[in-house]
């Protein structure tokens, strides 16, 4: 069997990966851990929640792989009342209301980053 050890990273397209970089580490609080020069004059741009984890890579959006999108991401929070709150207060576009939160299914809403992608905060059973 191939050795593979984990989920390293998601590929997020974005129009402009300074914008995405300034909402990820701002609104989100992740950390920037890559940002690196290769090819014609392209960048690889790495974010993180700040515990680590599994980065997003922010990429050039081409072809049909465009910004604006459902991502697939689903990103954990013990508190996501209180997360979702604070994102409505820094002007972040989310759900209006929670989903879920009913003994069965976790509680969860959507955010969209600036390029209109998107990701889904959900509660985290390990916290």
């Amino acid at each position: 069997m191939p050795q593979i050890t984990q989920v390293g990273r998601v590929i997020v397209p974005v129009a402009d990966q300074d914008a995405a970089i300034a909402f990820y580490t701002e609104k989100l609080g992740f950390t920037l851990t890559a940002d690196t020069p290769y090819g014609n004059g392209e960048r690889w741009v790495e974010v993180a929640p700040p515990g680590g984890g599994t980065a997003l890579a922010l990429t050039p959006g081409r072809g049909e792989f465009t910004p604006g999108r459902m991502t697939g991401v689903a990103l954990g929070s013990p508190d996501v009342g209180a997360v979702h709150a604070e994102l409505q207060r820094a002007g972040v576009d989310v759900d209006g209301e929670l989903m879920g939160g009913d003994g069965t299914v976790p509680p969860m809403f959507f955010l969209r980053d600036g390029d209109g992608n998107q990701l889904l905060i959900v509660a985290d059973p390990q916290a």
